[in-house]
């Protein structure tokens, strides 16, 4: 019974965690740029989660993510628990202000305390080596019906 009430408080703990943040403005465009880029367009964030990130290994480079594409620690990619494959967010480092835009290519970190677990590329260009404090955020376009 213990265990059950420590798994859904946890459960909740990490919903609690990932909250929407509808109402907050934003400028980057996760449709049009490019990874890695900082083409700033009006968006309005609809998504953030502040935590720890981590890097994957050179020991996982070549090895089938979850999303079923090789892993490539060159390329500007992220794990992520929850967030659809695919999706593109915003990794900020606290620390340095710096920030990068890395698809979701696989699932984890599986590591407690840890949000995203990032390519060596996408955690170099924010100055990150180790673990450290960030902000993911996902958005999309500020005006829905706008076409480019």
């Amino acid at each position: 019974m213990r265990v059950l009430i420590l798994r859904v408080l946890t459960c909740a703990a990490l919903l609690a965690s990932a909250t929407l943040h509808a109402a907050h403005a934003s400028s980057f465009d996760l449709e049009n740029a490019t990874e890695g880029s900082s083409t700033e367009t009006p968006t309005r964030v609809v998504w953030r989660q502040h935590g720890v990130a981590s890097h994957y290994g050179a020991e996982f480079s070549g090895r089938r993510t979850a999303s079923g594409s090789k892993f490539d620690p060159n390329a500007l990619t992220a794990a992520h628990r929850t967030l659809p494959f695919g999706t593109r967010v915003r990794v900020s480092n606290v620390r340095t202000g710096a920030s990068v835009l890395v698809r979701i290519t696989d699932r984890g970190p599986w590591i407690k305390g840890r949000i995203i677990d990032l390519s060596h590329a996408a955690a170099r260009s924010i100055g990150l080596s180790g673990l450290g404090q960030v902000v993911v955020e996902r958005a999309e376009p500020s005006d829905p019906g706008a076409t480019d």
